[in-house]
């Protein structure tokens, strides 16, 4: 009876996601979710209390994924701050979010809402995972000793947030620009933006990540 249970929330659930994420939360009526899950709207209220607690709960599981992409992408560059290594984890990021807003309509979904279910556009979640790429990129970067740097760490977050935007946004009509092998190609093409650090100070080789942008794996 549980697994019965969970598995019409998630219908629910998957249902409402799809319908947000082609055409936002206005597309996502009472009735259309209930036809796309394949339920009645008793079954439907037997799970959530209103239509809005199920918009709020694909954005709770698009937030809880799109953290794990964050902290995944950049894990690794918190002890090598080169700017190679940001681009890598750039690349890490785009390909990562790129396949799952491909793969996942949770996530498709959850990046159009705000906490309450509606798309506040200073509230969505989008600008959320944005912020939250512009803080991790700004630290790494401020941290870096580059011995001739183009760029302000703030300017080159800034640059990175909007790339990231554009890529979001421009896939949404054409499902190429969330592709790694675009993204990839994108970090390459900016990458003398991004000189790579001088000697460490102790005269300690410069890490091989801080050589050559890290080529990523088009399945990640």
């Amino acid at each position: 009876m549980q697994k019965r249970a969970e598995q019409t929330r998630q219908a629910i659930l998957r249902a409402a996601a799809e319908l947000i994420g082609d055409g936002g939360p206005e597309a996502a009526g009472l009735v259309e979710i209930c036809r796309g899950a394949g339920v009645s709207r008793g079954a439907l209220y037997h799970h959530f209390a209103a239509k809005e607690d199920v918009a709020v709960r694909v954005r709770d599981q698009a937030r809880s994924r799109t953290t794990a992409l964050v902290d995944e992408a950049f894990a690794a560059e918190s002890a090598d701050p080169s700017e190679d290594a940001v681009l890598a984890a750039l690349s890490r990021f785009t390909a990562g979010l790129g396949k799952a807003l491909g793969d996942e309509p949770v996530v498709r979904a959850g990046l159009r809402l705000d906490p309450d279910g509606s798309a506040d556009p200073s509230r969505r979640l989008r600008q959320e995972v944005l912020d939250s790429v512009h803080r991790r990129l700004r630290g790494l970067l401020s941290s870096a000793a580059p011995a001739d740097r183009a760029a302000e760490p703030q300017d080159l977050a800034d640059l990175a947030v909007a790339v990231v935007a554009g890529l979001e946004s421009l896939g949404r009509a054409e499902a190429d620009w969330w592709s790694p092998a675009t993204s990839e190609r994108i970090w390459r093409t900016l990458r003398p933006l991004f000189p790579p650090p001088g000697p460490p100070a102790d005269g300690a080789p410069v890490p091989a990540a801080a050589q050559s942008v890290v080529e990523v794996d088009a399945g990640v």
